[in-house]
């Protein structure tokens, strides 16, 4: 064979190398979309579009949880953006009976809420500015803590479900079923919010779900004259139930507990007819207020016992879930119970705030109706600064 023969046969073989090659390598085969829906770019998120979903998520929770807002500044800094991302999601999805016609179109809406949470805690958001602040926190914890924490989907999809559940306001049965929503929405916000520290500390867990219960009792009963009475579609106030915390029906509804409605003989018609002026009411409206003042009070003898290097008092009745239970061999130094109380104070703060509503509401006789109530206290900003700096509830 002449060399021109070898030099053509030599580049032939190449050529056909190259195309098994490529062959081998390429991706899978071309087919049809499966759904109505491509996959959103795997690129991360450029600073820019991160500044701007921490922004928006900072406007919508100055314009509609203004005690949250304000309570920001007691979180760690490199905490923050988680914050601002989970009271951020907390009024996208408590707010959804409120910005959707039906309970299934909400239902569909909150689905969605789902699929980004699910995508931004696996580090590909959609184009949604809470989920992409959302992400941009849960890759700054992994790199903070070398990939031993993380936030727990189960605690967002509980949010969710929980939020689902009550789309169309359906009575709570009971007082205890009033305390397990407010475990499954507040104290799980403030779970989340602990993880971003991080801190995974049943003490801290225990602290917690005391002080959202409270919260979240309290806000089901400021929010009660906005369902009775349901203002507008789409009208909104910056000073709404803490945090956008229930939705509305433009028929009307009264969300007290139903034990509590009949032990104090609060007919809903009336209520719906005559307002604060329904017999019993404020009553009931009583009994309700103090099982979430008991709840702040529990808080605060836990932290004094704990800090006395005591127990707790009694058992976290959620220690059993499995959120709750914790690889103590893949943390760092374990820390004392104090210390856990100190890391975690700033989450507390939210005491605060519901503390000076229910003590409005008690100036007021109990008439949820009072206007001032549907106000942030004035107070609030005085009152933080105090209680964070004497670490007091």
């Amino acid at each position: 064979m002449n060399p021109a023969t070898c030099r053509a046969s030599a580049r032939n073989m190449s050529a056909t190398a190259g195309r098994r090659l490529r062959y081998r390598h390429s991706p899978s085969r071309r087919g049809y979309a499966t759904s109505s829906f491509q996959s959103e770019s795997p690129l991360a998120p450029s600073q820019s579009e991160i500044a701007s979903a921490r922004q928006h998520c900072l406007n919508l929770v100055r314009k509609y949880d203004t005690p949250s807002f304000l309570l920001q500044s007691y979180i760690p800094q490199q905490s923050r953006d988680a914050y601002l991302a989970i009271r951020a999601f907390n009024l996208e999805v408590a707010r959804t009976a409120d910005t959707t016609s039906t309970p299934t179109i909400g239902a569909m809406r909150l689905q969605f809420q789902r699929d980004a949470v699910t995508k931004a805690l696996a580090g590909t958001p959609p184009k949604q500015p809470i989920a992409i602040l959302l992400a941009h926190a849960l890759e700054h914890l992994d790199r903070r803590t070398d990939g031993r924490s993380k936030f727990s989907k189960s605690w967002f999809m509980r949010i969710i479900n929980t939020r689902e559940q009550h789309l169309s306001n359906p009575p709570y049965p009971d007082l205890a079923a009033l305390e397990s929503y407010a475990e499954n929405t507040y104290s799980t916000l403030l779970y989340l919010t602990l993880q971003s520290l991080p801190m995974a500390s049943l003490t801290a867990d225990h602290i917690a779900s005391h002080i959202g219960k409270a919260t979240g009792i309290a806000t089901i009963l400021r929010g009660l004259p906005l369902l009775a009475f349901p203002p507008p579609p789409n009208s909104h106030s910056n000073q709404e139930a803490f945090s956008g915390a229930v939705g509305s029906t433009r028929q009307g509804a009264v969300v007290l507990p139903l034990d509590i409605m009949a032990q104090h003989g609060v007919r809903e018609e009336e209520v719906l007819r005559t307002g604060a002026e329904a017999q019993g009411l404020k009553d009931a409206v009583f009994t309700v207020a103090t099982r979430a003042n008991d709840h702040l009070i529990t808080a605060r003898e836990m932290l004094k016992n704990l800090r006395a290097g005591q127990e707790a008092g009694h058992d976290f009745e959620h220690a059993h879930e499995e959120e709750h239970i914790y690889d103590v061999l893949n943390m760092d130094k374990p820390l004392t119970r104090a210390q856990e109380i100190e890391k975690s104070f700033g989450i507390f703060m939210p005491a605060v705030s519901t503390t000076l509503w229910l003590n409005q509401l008690e100036k007021h006789d109990f008439d949820v109706f009072a206007p001032k109530l549907r106000v942030t206290d004035w107070r609030l900003p005085w009152e933080a600064f105090w209680s964070y700096n004497r670490r007091q509830l």
